[in-house]
This record gives structure tokens, C-alpha cells and sequence, in this order.
């Protein structure tokens, strides 16, 4: 069974993804761009057990016309003959191109998908057009379940809805926080990291909720004044990194909060390897694969509610809250900290159990039951109305 599944750029994530589902199917990975202004991975190069084809080697797609897109999906996907195109989403000029392929030569199209009912205010008018939109799909392979409930609302039957789509690489955070908790003092000492602390990584953007997570920390630290406080190592970069740093000298937390700043992928570990548990504070997140990477490296979690992972990533192995709600937030926090060594282990524990449901392989197989439901079905017909809605998604996406 031939398989393309188009992602706009090659991340670590997505290849060992694409790695898993080469087991179950022949798989095409087509990378729309190489590179991105979203994300600063390094390159990532070649492919192990799947092809690979680059449509745009350099530039980002945000550069590029709908018909420069539109044509090169064509290409690729002419070349590679697949019985089944999975594509990320349903919006954007590659979700729509790919679709209108898939369209004009009958291939059945599988909807990756993230989105959940309550990610942001629903407009009764877009989401008509969205229902129209995921008809022109077969299957779907999404996230967890408030992924595939939210599809069921935009009538997809539940039948044609299948999960595993947000996945890391846990062997590679397992393998790797053991080491580096091996051999702790001396990454402590190379990297300046304080005995304990607690762990973000996120974009610097206003979803993510940072002003939140500063303001609850320092609640923390004044709760927590008579005993020792943790310290903060806030991974990642962005537009509000000046705004952060200014709230720093406000909240008088320069001497506790760390911003080293974008890691790339083979750096994670380390932070993730020495820190005591993990927050995640955004007031809207589809998923958040970043409580993937704390959990693998068996970290107590602490995740704001309204990230699409809760249901399946946070139950016996932290807490969640109200991202609203600093005062919740600086609550977890002293809760989590004031935990002994063995309950914070024992949570750590109850981590790495979930992680192990959320393998590579879960995408691999999740991929080959969404593209066997796919072919299986009829072949779906598509009149002037279906093909007015992709014209004018396209042309005004």
C-alpha cells in the first residue's frame, strides 16, 4: 500500500514518524519547504526506510504563490502514484492544494488533524465551509479525543477516525535523560543549571501564555520563601522575548529564571534530563508535544487544561489548571515542590507508563488503519459546489 504523507517541513518528529509508518506501508514523505520561520530545527537529512521528495529545497511556503504550491504538489504526487495522500489539515494552501489533487484524480485523502472544538471562538459561517472541507476527505488520524469528537461535530463518522498522529521519538528522551542524569554534575556544570528547578520550552507568542507562567512563579517563590524554591529554565525564543525579559526586572526574578534560549533537538535532553518536573501554561495548544518529550523523560507534568494532550498525556502523573488562573498555576507549582523525592519519582513513574502508549509506532499504525478505511470506502464524487468551495478556499485562505 502506497502512502504520500505531505508535511510542510521536516522536524525531528516527523521523521521518526515517517520511520514508524515505513513498517506498515510504502511511504513518500513530501517536505513542502526546507525551511520555515515557524520553527528553527537544524536540517534534518536523509530518510531511513521511506523516500523523501523536497518541493521547495530553499524559501518558506509563505513566500510562495498558491499556483507555484499547487503545482509542484501536483508533481510530486503524479510521480509517486500514491493509493492515499495524508495531508496536515484543512486551511492552509498546502492542506487545499494537496486536496485538489487528491480530488482531480480520485486518490483518497486522509485529514491529519489536531484541532479541537475549544481552540478558538467557532464563526457558524467558517465552520459550514470547514464541514464541506473534511468532506472531501476519507479518514482522519488525529491527535486523542477531543481531536476526533470535534470531526465527528463537522460529520466525519467516528468509524473513519482513527488516532496516533501526535507522537516523539521516546526512545531518544528515555535513552537520553538516563545518560545525562548519569553524569549530572558535569552537564550542570557545563550548562549552568541550578540544582532545582522547574522546565518550560515553548515559542515566545502570546498563546503560549508566558506573562502567566512568569507571574504565577513568582506567587510561587514568595509562598515558598521559608524553604528552598526552584528555580524556572524557560527554553525557547521569539517576538516576546523582550516583554519577558522585562517582567523579569519587574518580578524581580533575574536571578532565578534561566533563558538560554532555541535548543535544538539534541540539546533538549539535557534540560529535560536535570530539571525536577515540567510546565506547560498555554490558554490554547492542539496538542503540545512538548509534554510528549517531559513525559518520555519521565517528568511529573504540570499542563494547563486547555492543551488537546490533557485527556490522554497528564492523569496519575501531575496536575493540570486553569491557564486564566495564576494563582491555580503558583498552587501547582508549590504543590509539585513540596513533594517528597519518592512521590515525585513515583509520579515520574506513572510518566514514562503513558509515554510508552504514545510510540512512534502508534503513528505507523494509526496511519495504516486510516489509509486502509480510506481506499476501502467508494470513491467519493465531487460536484460544482465541492470544487467552487476548494476554488475559493484556495483563493482566499
Amino acid at each position: 500500500m502506497r502512502v504520500a504523507v505531505v508535511f510542510h517541513c521536516f522536524g525531528p518528529y516527523h521523521c521518526a514518524r515517517l520511520e514508524a509508518a515505513a513498517r506498515h506501508c510504502d511511504v513518500t514523505g513530501i517536505e513542502i519547504a526546507a525551511e520555515t520561520q515557524e520553527y528553527e530545527w537544524s536540517p534534518v537529512k536523509g530518510a531511513a526506510g521511506y523516500s523523501r521528495v523536497i518541493l521547495f529545497p530553499r524559501g518558506d511556503t509563505r513566500t510562495m504563490s498558491a499556483k507555484q504550491v499547487s503545482e509542484r504538489i501536483e508533481d510530486a504526487l503524479q510521480v509517486c502514484g500514491p493509493d492515499a495522500v495524508a495531508i496536515p489539515g484543512w486551511s492552509d494552501i498546502v492542506a487545499i492544494a494537496a486536496l485538489r489533487s487528491c480530488a482531480e484524480t480520485g486518490t483518497p485523502a486522509i485529514l491529519m488533524s489536531e484541532s479541537a472544538a475549544h481552540d478558538a471562538p467557532r464563526v457558524r459561517w467558517h465552520e459550514w465551509v470547514k464541514r464541506r472541507i473534511v468532506n472531501f476527505y476519507s479518514s482522519a488520524l488525529v491527535g486523542g479525543q477531543r481531536h476526533m469528537d470535534y470531526l465527528v461535530e463537522l460529520a466525519m463518522s467516528r468509524d473513519q477516525i482513527f488516532t496516533g498522529y501526535d507522537v516523539v521519538d521516546n526512545d531518544y528522551f528515555a535513552r537520553s535523560a538516563t545518560e545525562v542524569r548519569s553524569q549530572k554534575e558535569e552537564v550542570r556544570k557545563k550548562y549552568g543549571l541550578p540544582e532545582n528547578y522547574f522546565l518550560a520550552s515553548a515559542r515566545f507568542i502570546e498563546k503560549k501564555n508566558l506573562p502567566t507562567l512568569l507571574r504565577a512563579y513568582a506567587g510561587y517563590r514568595h509562598a515558598a520563601a521559608n524553604s528552598e524554591p526552584w528555580d524556572l529554565v524557560l527554553l525557547g525564543d521569539g517576538p516576546l522575548r523582550e516583554t519577558l525579559n522585562s517582567q523579569l526586572s519587574t518580578l524581580n526574578l533575574r536571578h532565578s529564571v534561566l533563558l538560554p534560549g532555541f535548543k535544538q533537538y539534541y540539546e533538549l535532553p539535557f534540560y529535560y534530563g536535570l530539571a525536577k518536573a515540567f510546565v506547560h501554561a498555554s490558554t490554547t495548544e492542539q496538542w503540545g508535544l512538548v509534554v510528549n518529550e517531559a513525559i518520555a523523560s519521565a517528568l511529573p507534568v504540570i499542563v494547563s487544561n486547555r492543551c488537546g494532550c490533557v485527556p490522554e498525556l497528564v492523569q496519575d502523573n501531575g496536575f493540570t489548571f486553569d491557564p486564566t488562573n495564576e494563582r491555580d498555576l503558583a498552587s501547582r507549582l508549590f504543590e509539585i515542590a513540596s513533594l517528597s523525592g519518592g512521590e515525585r519519582q513515583r509520579l515520574g513513574d506513572a510518566s514514562r507508563r503513558i509515554a510508552a502508549k504514545f510510540m512512534p509506532k502508534r503513528f505507523g499504525e494509526g496511519l495504516e488503519r486510516a489509509a486502509r478505511k480510506a481506499i476501502e470506502l467508494p470513491r467519493k464524487k465531487f460536484g460544482a459546489l465541492e470544487r467552487g468551495v476548494l476554488f475559493g478556499a484556495m483563493r482566499y485562505r
